[in-house]
């Protein structure tokens, strides 16, 4: 295929904006409930340092905000300059469910962060909390309404076609579509991850730095908590989402496994090079019969391969897109669990700990936007699956266009990224500066 092929290229340019966006409304959706749980904790106990946590937490959020803003705006351009055909075609589910989110969930976010920024003092604090309340609440209904839409492009329902359009003969059945439920969880607890470790990365380097103050400690013990108990969770739901995927998308099932050949007792592939020439696998590392259980829940359960589907998503980057998504879930798992076990059972964290919470500050971002990549590109070479196909949306506007303004992108998103991930780390070591405690001992990190 062309390098300069207008559709990859638009697809290129949708995926950087949706990478960069996506990035942020998960940090915030997160944040905001992290907030509402400090701000009611101050309310119930009076104890100054979950005041002190929230402030802190606050400014981060403001900035994740922002940003969310702001990406998701331009991403919303393309649907007209790239997509025309999305909307030509579906526009009539697509339009008022993406107007539900803006009246319903963004409108009601930007009104009452302002409280939540500058109201405390000039509110009182009932009030104040009420609005960091709803800030969480719009967070959260703005996810409701976009992945209403983005799960039923996966699995459509609730509609017909007529005249090349479609027209919804059902609303419920098209927000409730089969994989909403599952999508939408997987979608909150990759959020509460996400900011689950945010929060107790940012926390541990401000304790590495010697900040010893309660708030840390408040953050760093919600943050780790959180995380060791949406990780198991989350596996679990997203076992319940891939036998809702192997039902409604086989292929792209297919795809994330590695399978090429129909069969029983499917191994499951642990390390592989899918080969979309050969249809093969090479340097195969696989356990026997084990894609069978948990995909069929039976040792000797059926799984339709790759050759049986005539349209099928490419094996190589979903394959290993998936991969990234469970070793980082994995790695989630054992970080967390073990760092909970040091503070409850040694009452201190060990300096080589917080320095892997460090590391894995934004380990959230990895696993969420490998799994985004399994989701979108296993979806391929549909846009809206069995409705309509990435080359039947797009528009055409010239290969060169198209390029010139995907390196602007790039540039931007790259230097903003680094700004957001500079600023935070600044906020951290600012407030370092601000409230040093004592120094912290040799040996470790205590509890306070």
């Amino acid at each position: 295929m062309n390098a300069l092929d207008p559709v990859v290229l638009a697809r290129l340019q949708f995926a950087a904006n949706v990478t960069f966006h996506i990035l942020f409304p998960t940090i915030s959706i997160a944040m905001g409930w992290f907030l509402l749980f400090f701000k009611t904790r101050f309310v119930a106990t009076g104890e100054k340092h979950w005041m002190d946590a929230y402030q802190f937490w606050i400014k981060i959020f403001a900035l994740t905000f922002a940003l969310g803003v702001v990406s998701g705006i331009t991403m919303s351009f393309q649907f007209g300059t790239n997509w025309p055909g999305f909307m030509n075609t579906v526009g009539n589910i697509a339009g008022p469910l993406l107007a539900y989110e803006v009246l319903t969930a963004f409108f009601l976010e930007a009104t009452f962060l302002g409280i939540m920024l500058f109201g405390r003092g000039r509110v009182s604090e009932g009030v104040h909390t009420l609005a960091t309340w709803l800030v969480a609440l719009g967070t959260t209904a703005s996810a409701f309404w976009i992945l209403a839409l983005n799960s039923w492009m996966h699995t459509p329902a609730g509609f017909e076609m007529i005249n090349g359009q479609a027209h919804v003969t059902s609303w419920f059945e098209v927000i409730f579509n089969p994989s909403f439920p599952y999508r939408m969880t997987h979608m909150l607890l990759a959020s509460g991850l996400t900011g689950s470790f945010l929060l107790a990365g940012i926390s541990a380097y401000r304790w590495l730095k010697g900040d010893r103050a309660k708030d840390v400690m408040a953050s760093l013990r919600t943050g780790i908590t959180v995380a060791a108990v949406l990780i198991p969770l989350q596996i679990g739901v997203g076992d319940m989402h891939g036998l809702n995927t192997l039902h409604y998308q086989p292929a792209k099932l297919a795809a994330m496994e590695g399978i090429w050949e129909t069969q029983t007792g499917v191994p499951a592939v642990l390390f592989a090079i899918p080969d979309q020439a050969t249809q093969s696998n090479k340097y195969e590392v696989a356990i026997p019969q084990l894609a069978s259980f948990y995909l069929t829940h039976d040792w000797n359960g059926e799984v339709k391969g790759i050759k049986d589907f005539a349209e099928h998503p490419p094996v190589g980057p979903v394959f290993w897109a998936f991969r990234i998504m469970v070793g980082v879930g994995l790695l989630m798992l054992a970080v967390s669990w073990f760092a909970s076990y040091e503070l409850k059972f040694k009452n201190t964290l060990s300096k080589r700990t917080a320095m892997v919470l460090v590391a894995m500050t934004f380990a959230g971002w990895v696993a969420l936007v490998s799994g985004w990549y399994v989701t979108e590109i296993g979806r391929q070479p549909w846009l809206v699956y069995g409705v309509l196909t990435t080359a039947q949306a797009a528009s055409q506007v010239p290969a060169g266009n198209i390029a010139l303004s995907l390196a602007m992108y790039l540039t931007l998103y790259a230097a903003l990224l680094s700004a957001y991930v500079s600023v935070v780390f600044y906020l951290a070591k600012k407030a370092v500066d601000g409230g040093v405690d004592t120094p912290l001992p040799a040996q470790g990190l205590s509890h306070v």
